[in-house]
């Protein structure tokens, strides 16, 4: 096995380029998984972990972008306060070990359908840039994750960044797992109420072979909220949980019944949808979250 160790992206690209066929490595917590099960026999690896052009994050002109080596850490330890649904999800990932090691690259490469990263960022319409032989192009994350551990990237090129706007309002991840911590999801869901937009998005998870945008659910629940005061009649949020739950197409496998993912998704929707309105309620301090909060 060869195993190439750029230091730039430049270089990076050229490595892909003389070996197409190679596979992309960054904190390795899901391709070592698949190399110790034998479910993978790398034969020429490109190693991105000395690239620093794909580490970091920062915040521009209200449009976040995050290299592709920022870690589960970095993002519970340094966004916390900016985007407490991403903390909270990234909270969920693993051991403190696969935290550090981990990464939202290659959470989004390995495209599966239990990411904890993904339900948020397909909440929040993230976009998923790419650099290779041809130059940079941009996709969202709804088009470049085409089904189970499936991705739109092209021979010779990585993922460099990922961005999505900033988004003001309440924002919660919700997760199902076979136990509290380090355990792969059943079902997850991440909503976020964007009052700017007077706007209910959601992002669900392990519920279909890519994350779900339940578009309709969507819909009602940014119509059925009183945006004012954060008002929002209890059927219409039983309503809700239903067209939500009803967006999904999970399966069955040895982790869980694909009836009880769809129970699990309507129970997630309603909690997240009423922690969201009870958030505004409380008025624009909470609204605007922490970050906001120490502005003022």
């Amino acid at each position: 096995m060869s195993v190439a160790r750029p230091t730039t992206v430049a270089d990076a690209i050229d490595a892909l380029s003389a070996a197409p066929d190679a596979d992309l490595l960054a904190g390795g917590t899901d391709f070592m998984v698949e190399v110790n099960f034998g479910h993978r026999r790398p034969r020429r690896i490109v190693a991105l972990r000395r690239v620093d052009e794909l580490r970091g994050w920062r915040r521009v002109d209200g449009v976040y972008d995050l290299g592709a080596l920022v870690t589960y850490r970095q993002i519970e330890d340094e966004l916390a306060d900016e985007l407490p649904a991403f903390a909270a999800a990234a909270r969920t990932v693993g051991s403190p070990q696969i935290r550090n090691a981990g990464t939202i690259g290659g959470n989004i490469g390995t495209a599966s359908p239990a990411g904890d990263a993904l339900p948020l960022l397909a909440a929040l319409d993230a976009q998923v840039v790419c650099d290779g032989v041809d130059g940079r192009r941009t996709m969202p994350l709804r088009e470049f994750i085409v089904g189970p551990k499936q991705i739109e990237r092209r021979d010779g090129e990585l993922i460099a960044r990922v961005r999505f706007d900033r988004c003001r309002g309440p924002q919660h991840f919700l997760k199902v797992g076979q136990r509290n911590a380090m355990a792969i999801s059943l079902v997850s869901l991440a909503l976020v109420a964007d009052i700017d937009a007077r706007r209910v998005r959601v992002g669900i998870g392990s519920a279909a072979p890519r994350p779900v945008r339940p578009a309709e659910a969507e819909a009602f629940a940014s119509a059925a909220i009183d945006w004012t005061t954060g008002d929002i009649a209890p059927d219409d949020v039983a309503a809700f949980a239903d067209m939500v739950a009803a967006a999904t197409s999970p399966i069955t496998d040895h982790r869980g019944t694909a009836e009880y993912r769809v129970h699990a998704v309507a129970v997630l929707a309603r909690r997240a949808l009423q922690r969201a309105v009870r958030d505004l309620a409380d008025g624009p301090d909470i609204a605007d979250g922490p970050e906001m909060r120490r502005q003022r």
